[in-house]
């Protein structure tokens, strides 16, 4: 009896090397777009990289040329335009190579994004159980909770790290720079002292000469501090700072 084939699985990844745009507004009045290309592909999701840093939980507006039998909606366009909730980021160091390269997981969330996007386009999104399978279900997703000073997750340590602080535009150029010093510090973020104006949504690249580092980060928030100057609130997005 002859041996009969297993069905493809709906789910099953393509690798479709298909060009794909990726438009990221990391605040209100700021975006960027990459053209890239996708790695693996499914009707629910994509893998593909990009040069710019993105974090988990974000959204992003991508433009495909998919397949008719993999989309869920404008089977007749020439391109297929979807959101896309980030899923996973991973840093990608080549040898020998100084450009990183950041490899995204995204899980398609349908034609438009949630209600509160508009607001604000820098909140991250989650879903119970991490399993976004309906596109109904995405203005029932919630922001992540933010833990108070009082109940941090990962201790902050008052080590003046010395930092370089930098900013890009919407095509990657470098904008501003400066060298400053941490307040504080852990794993995940820091508290850096600064008097560049940087939105909260932004990511900036940070580079530390001491430990021999550089990481991406997203702005969380900015205050004041007893000596009265301005510091901003940031959050790890790409590794762990090795404290």
């Amino acid at each position: 009896m002859p041996e009969q084939k297993k069905p493809t699985r709906v789910r099953e990844r393509l690798e479709l090397k298909l060009p794909v745009r990726v438009r990221c507004r990391e605040t209100a009045d700021f975006e960027w777009t990459e053209i890239t290309r996708l790695i693996d592909v499914t009707p629910f999701g994509c893998g593909f990289t990009l040069k710019r840093p993105v974090e988990k939980g974000r959204l992003l507006h991508m433009t495909i040329p998919m397949p008719r039998q993999l989309r869920v909606f404008d089977h007749v366009e020439d391109q297929y335009r979807v959101w896309a909730l980030v899923r996973r980021v991973r840093l990608i160091e080549q040898p020998g190579n100084p450009t990183k390269v950041f490899e995204v997981g995204v899980a398609f969330i349908g034609k438009h994004p949630p209600r509160s996007y508009g607001a604000d386009p820098a909140k991250r999104y989650v879903s119970e159980g991490e399993t976004p399978d309906s596109f109904s279900a995405v203005d029932d997703w919630v922001p992540p909770r933010l833990t108070s000073d009082d109940n941090r997750a990962h201790t902050r340590h008052n080590i003046p790290v010395d930092i370089l602080i930098e900013t890009f535009d919407d095509q990657g150029a470098l904008v501003d720079k400066e060298q400053t010093v941490a307040e504080n510090i852990s794993s995940k973020g820091a508290a850096l002292y600064t008097s560049l104006n940087v939105p909260i949504g932004r990511f900036i690249r940070l580079t530390s000469a001491e430990y021999k580092l550089t990481v991406h980060a997203a702005v969380r928030g900015h205050s004041i501090g007893a000596s009265g100057v301005p510091r901003i609130h940031v959050e790890f997005i790409d590794r762990d700072w090795p404290l």
